[in-house]
């Protein structure tokens, strides 16, 4: 299970965090499209992280190409980890920040299949097909149980 957020969970600590986590947030109300990556036109989980990277870093990530929307999903490949790993630097569960990006799985033996940006509060955003886009969502007990990594997004000058 994922630690608890710092003391300084309400706000990002860092000038990349702070950005990051403030681009997740302008995603807000973006509708929920498989394999979308559009701020407000639609994206999906990957499509947000995307599209959170390409405006922090001024260009695009390889796409992940074709992937299936269910989270039951069989198959053992992570290939969400090993992607969010080429550019990002994986974290202690213990210490999950606001702007940092979190990979959920659904069951403990399928691999990562879901992605969010924590932000302040104890929260974090996601592009959720339940919710029909991407909304702002508590990190309760059962979405931190499913958590498979956290990641910080590298940083660059501002």
């Amino acid at each position: 299970m994922a630690g608890r957020l710092s003391p300084d969970a309400g706000r990002a600590t860092t000038p990349i965090a702070f950005a990051v986590e403030a681009e997740a947030l302008s995603w807000v109300g973006t509708p929920y499209r498989h394999q979308g990556d559009r701020k407000g036109l639609g994206c999906d989980c990957i499509g947000l992280v995307r599209g959170v990277w390409q405006a922090i870093y001024g260009f695009a990530v390889e796409h992940p190409g074709p992937y299936q929307p269910d989270w039951a999903e069989g198959g053992c490949e992570e290939a969400l980890m090993h992607g969010m790993g080429r550019h990002c630097r994986e974290k202690a569960f213990a210490d999950p920040q606001p702007g940092d990006l979190v990979l959920f799985r659904w069951r403990p033996h399928l691999p990562a299949r879901h992605a969010g940006i924590l932000v302040g509060d104890g929260g974090f955003v996601h592009a959720y097909e339940g919710a029909g886009a991407v909304v702002r969502s508590a990190l309760v007990p059962q979405w931190r149980r499913r958590i498979a990594a956290v990641f910080t997004f590298p940083d660059i000058q501002f």
